[in-house]
């Protein structure tokens, strides 16, 4: 299918894993269109928005910590085929590695798509649901990786 007959969002999302081994996650509401779950902090870049620049405000709004991003640890791609009345999607996402510099928990984001943010033991993420957003597999599968080297 050419780029023209579908629709692309750009999105970047964070990997912040602490010391005690557990990993920042934000709870997505579903806005009314999927069921809500857990997902990695981040979301769509805005037109012209530097990808580590959307990784820090998105954190930020779904977060309420200042972050240092780091090296891009995976990308990967979610498909929406069509659908009567839509036309087909898809999300291409680029996860980073980030760390926190500032800021205290607790969700900012007004009226948006996250409700809340919280730590979560890198081996009950590990373990969400099928349900739950595939990124943070990937991100998980991802950070391993890179700490592995």
């Amino acid at each position: 299918m050419h780029f023209t007959e579908y629709d692309t969002r750009v999105a970047a999302y964070a990997v912040i894993v602490d010391d005690a081994e557990r990993i920042l996650l934000s709870w997505f509401n579903g806005n009314h269109r999927t069921e809500p779950g857990w997902t990695l902090p981040g979301g769509g870049v805005d037109y012209g928005e530097q990808l580590p620049a959307a990784v820090v405000r998105e954190v930020k709004e779904e977060t309420g910590y200042d972050v240092e991003v780091g090296a891009p640890l995976a990308t990967n791609v979610y498909v929406v085929p069509f659908q009567p009345g839509r036309r087909p999607y898809q999300s291409t996402r680029v996860i980073f590695e980030a760390r926190i510099v500032g800021g205290e928990l607790g969700t900012l984001e007004v009226d948006g798509t996250t409700d809340f943010a919280e730590w979560v033991t890198l081996e009950e993420a590990a373990q969400v649901p099928e349900s739950a957003a595939d990124i943070i597999r990937v991100g998980i599968e991802a950070w391993r990786a890179q700490s592995a080297r």
